[in-house]
């Protein structure tokens, strides 16, 4: 009975990492995208400067779908303009998923008592380091 318990603790133990580990993936994708999507914005206000000093009526090419499709620069402009802004409003959305995505990862934390590699060392130095300045004079030569 005992190696069943102790089978079942360990199982939880390892549930509980595994949920840990998926939230940090989760928030790890959500910073990718983040990425990504403004990488694209800075893409598209590259496009947008140089078009803004062509005329209107001037050719010019656009991916779309994987297909090289010719229209004028009146047309293509605002569709960039539009695609921006909504490039824009996702990527403050996800922003907010990322904030949220890691309070939550804080909750967990503190819930199941997880420490990361690494962290407690830090902690561990940072105490030590209080205690070898604490109560030592050092006296200034003139």
């Amino acid at each position: 009975m005992f190696t069943k318990m102790a089978s079942n603790i360990n199982k939880s133990k390892e549930q509980i990492i595994a949920g840990f580990q998926e939230l940090r993936h989760q928030q790890r994708a959500i910073a990718s995208k983040i990425s990504e999507l403004e990488m694209d914005m800075k893409e598209h206000e590259l496009v947008i400067d140089t078009l803004k000093d062509v005329a209107p009526d001037r050719k010019c090419f656009r991916l779309v779908g994987g297909v090289l499709v010719e229209r004028t620069v009146k047309d293509v402009l605002p569709a960039l303009l539009n695609n921006k802004d909504q490039m824009g409003k996702l990527v403050e959305t996800l922003t907010k998923q990322l904030e949220s995505k890691g309070s939550e990862i804080n909750k967990y934390r503190e819930k199941h008592n997880l420490k990361i590699k690494g962290e407690e060392s830090k902690d561990m130095e940072k105490s030590n380091k209080d205690m070898k300045t604490a109560g030592v004079l050092v006296a200034k030569e003139s």
